[in-house]
């Protein structure tokens, strides 16, 4: 009970040891009165304990780890216990920190013995079991289902979605092009280099997959070009600049970027063309594709704003001994 006693008379120990054991069971007597039926903990569990629990019909579960408990208990609505005393030091164990749920068992998963909890009342949870061939495979299975579901995660709290497979950067890089001519600075040439920057995650994608990457790009700013000249001949674009530099587009371009829908085109990367991603389903979450831009202009300034260098001497390698040393 982390209580350290001194004693003098070695009759009174097993006095001790019995009332130890007495309080332990009073503790499990005062859990299983409140109504609980399953009891999961992070240590271990006593055998005196294990029998009491076995007598009233309960199951406990010994050793979890404190992540699956956080986990069933946001999932039940139960509350994680670490002590039993109150602030008046009395010990007492309250039946609004039970959580519900309909069922739970144990059941066996290929080698494995696992504890399912099923039908929870206050959130709906579920667990993903994978399996694979070896060890490798599982891993990088593991890694996929990771990235798959933060990507659902960023997508449900940020609200929004915008078309993958290089379609954004596209359509930025056309629209900075275009209004790069609109400025009468010199500022046009770092819009300029930022919009042709934008080419390069197309262009890498592209690469990556073994495909024509000059062919792809040049078909995806063809068709994003004529989706905002659609927009700047609509009055779209919001910027007065922009639309007065970009061509208006004629009347079966219209026809056509409508039907098409060309102002989501990306990179289908399986068969080598340029598709709609939204009808493909290549989505990805507008906070990440903001992030993403905000990083790689906040590393650029960065890397402008040095106008040093430290220059290395170089090593002073040792003269020739006449021994080839």
């Amino acid at each position: 009970l982390g209580v350290h006693i001194t004693i003098d008379d070695p009759a009174q120990l097993e006095k001790i040891r019995e009332r130890e054991a007495g309080i332990v069971l009073e503790r499990v007597d005062m859990i299983l009165k409140s109504g609980a039926n399953v009891i999961f903990t992070t240590k271990g569990i006593d055998d005196l304990c294990l029998k009491s629990f076995i007598e009233k019909g309960a199951m406990a579960v010994r050793r979890c780890k404190k992540e699956d408990l956080r986990r069933i208990a946001k999932a039940t609505g139960a509350t994680l216990v670490s002590s039993l005393s109150d602030l008046n030091g009395d010990e007492k164990f309250e039946a609004s920190n039970l959580g519900h749920a309909e069922e739970v068992v144990q059941e066996r998963i290929s080698d494995d013995e696992c504890i399912l909890v099923k039908g929870t009342k206050v959130h709906t949870s579920a667990s993903i079991i994978l399996r694979g061939p070896n060890e490798y495979s599982l891993d990088e299975m593991e890694r996929s289902v990771h990235d798959s579901l933060s990507a659902v995660k960023r997508t449900l709290e940020s609200g929004r979605i915008v078309p993958g497979g290089g379609a954004v950067e596209t359509a930025l890089h056309i629209y900075l092009e275009e209004w790069a001519t609109s400025v009468g600075s010199r500022e046009q040439l770092a819009i300029g280099a930022f919009a042709q920057s934008l080419l390069i995650i197309p262009t890498t994608l592209a690469v990556n997959a073994a495909k024509d990457s000059s062919e792809l790009v040049a078909q995806l700013r063809s068709r994003h070009a004529l989706s905002q000249r659609l927009s700047a001949s609509e009055g779209g674009s919001g910027d007065a600049h922009t639309a007065a530099t970009v061509q208006p587009a004629t009347e079966d371009e219209k026809s056509l970027a409508k039907k098409k829908n060309y102002k989501n085109y990306g990179l289908d990367l399986t068969k080598g063309r340029v598709v709609d991603s939204l009808k493909m389903g290549v989505l990805e979450p507008a906070m990440s594709k903001v992030k993403q831009l905000k990083s790689a202009v906040e590393a650029c300034v960065a890397i402008m704003r040095i106008d040093t260098m430290i220059k290395l001497d170089p090593e002073n390698q040792g003269g020739d001994d006449g021994h080839g040393h």
